[in-house]
């Protein structure tokens, strides 16, 4: 049951990233809110890497980011992250495909040459912290960056603040 509802969990969600991503405009993709953050294109083509990471959590019980090669593109270039997108979302699909209830038990370590990033964790723990979580965190940023940059933020749960405000607006 688990499971099941890992894998509806994910369908739902790819649904919200791919509006969010999609609502990125060329026009912004340069933008930071601070020297220190990364810029609009940087967050949304990290939140299109992130379900690549899915392939070596699944399938690896230790994952060296260092030796994982993605070609990701220019992160100036939103189509390029949306299709990057898209093709790692097909990836992270065929790997969850493959886990099972004792798969999701089973110790998990990220690793960046000799250092340990994280873990070892039971790998479900990893799939909901370190996969599902990490890009929900990212989308709130990316949601901060498109209103900071007067866009349109997409409904993902329901009506934006935009959204209900026209609602009262049109009903005056």
């Amino acid at each position: 049951m688990i499971i099941q509802a890992l894998l509806q969990e994910f369908e739902h969600e790819v649904t919200s990233t791919r509006k969010l991503l999609q609502a990125v405009p060329a026009k912004d993709i340069d933008f930071k809110p601070s020297p220190i953050s990364w810029t609009m294109g940087q967050l949304a083509q990290h939140i299109a890497t992130i379900y690549y990471w899915y392939v070596g959590t699944l399938t690896k019980d230790v994952y060296d980011m260092a030796s994982d090669r993605l070609e990701r593109g220019d992160p100036a270039d939103i189509q390029a992250t949306l299709a990057l997108f898209e093709e790692n979302v097909e990836k992270a699909r065929v790997a969850l495909n493959t886990i099972t209830e004792e798969s999701l038990q089973i110790p998990w370590t990220m690793k960046v040459g000799e250092r340990t990033v994280l873990g070892p964790l039971p790998r479900g723990i990893v799939l909901r912290g370190f996969l599902f979580n990490h890009i929900y965190h990212h989308r709130g940023e990316m949601m901060v960056y498109l209103r900071a940059t007067g866009n349109v933020v997409p409904s993902l749960y329901g009506p934006t603040y935009e959204q209900e405000q026209a609602m009262k607006n049109a009903t005056r």
